[in-house]
């Protein structure tokens, strides 16, 4: 899937015509395979959920695909012209469900001492309310619910648990940042959601490489080292890794697992969901 490359620290360039092809078989087999009728995700204005809209659009068909806009009044305005654009283009079905009341409701009602750490909680709020409404459409209309959210993101933690983590299928889960920007690309994507900085759009000015600390374009070869490669930090650090990137990758590693599991189950029968319970495929993975 990659090619070769002699830099240590370079992401290997992702082969992206076998890549779109291997995602365009994936999302048509799954949905056929589980009964759905089509597909709904969230367009968030980004190139992610842009990506995500292509493939499903090559995939099934772009009549069988639905886009939710889902801003927040704080959010870009920007992001929901971004948005329209890739239902212009693609030709595929949308709604714009304005989340205010709804993240208004939760922060007024269900929020124990609302003041503290209002701002990421209120975002996480945001991307909880955006599944539900997801997961609702999905029961509604017998169409199933794709996850956004990429690798880097994913290894991060920085996809909220129950929000933007929570999908039926995510095709792009296995494409770095640095990959999603190539395999854009590839597809034809405008250049101006390419180039857009990446952000979640929970608040005003709020980008992923501003909260993160660090570049995608340095972030991914030193996690495509840690996971795919399975390199030990101090070997990276040897071949002219930051130390600080890379002790800062590793602890995120650990800490977030939990995110990229199902809760943990207290083992009691002879074969337990998580555990011994497995496909193949996610023995393989």
């Amino acid at each position: 899937m990659r090619k070769k490359i002699a830099d240590p620290l370079t992401l290997p360039p992702l082969n992206c015509a076998i890549a779109a092809d291997a995602l365009t078989f994936f999302l048509r087999r799954e949905v056929e395979r589980a009964g759905f009728e089509g597909v709904v995700l969230g367009l968030s204005g980004g190139v992610d959920s842009a990506l995500v809209a292509y493939l499903a659009a090559r995939a099934i068909g772009p009549k069988r695909v639905t886009g939710l806009l889902m801003p927040y009044r704080s959010s870009s305005k920007a992001s929901v012209t971004d948005a329209r654009k890739i239902v212009k283009v693609l030709g595929i079905h949308h709604h714009i469900l304005d989340i205010s009341a709804a993240v208004d409701g939760v922060e007024r009602d269900l929020m124990t001492a609302p003041g503290i750490h209002r701002q990421g909680r209120l975002g996480n709020a945001m991307a909880r309310v955006r599944m539900v409404a997801l997961f609702d459409f999905s029961l509604a209309h017998r169409v199933m619910v794709l996850g956004t959210s990429n690798k880097s993101e994913i290894a991060l933690g920085y996809a909220t648990l129950f929000g933007d983590s929570a999908s039926a299928i995510n095709p792009i889960g296995d494409l770095y940042k640095t990959d999603v920007y190539a395999l854009s690309r590839h597809l034809g994507i405008p250049k101006a959601l390419i180039e857009k900085a990446p952000s979640a759009d929970l608040w005003e000015g709020q980008t992923d490489e501003g909260e993160i600390g660090f570049r995608y374009a340095d972030i991914d070869p030193v996690l495509h080292r840690l996971l795919d490669r399975r390199e030990t930090p101090a070997a990276l650090i040897t071949h002219g890794a930051d130390p600080a990137l890379v002790g800062f990758l590793s602890k995120k590693l650990l800490a977030t697992h939990y995110k990229r599991k199902i809760p943990v189950i207290a083992k009691l029968e002879t074969r337990t969901f998580g555990v011994d319970f497995l496909y193949a495929k996610d023995i393989l993975s």
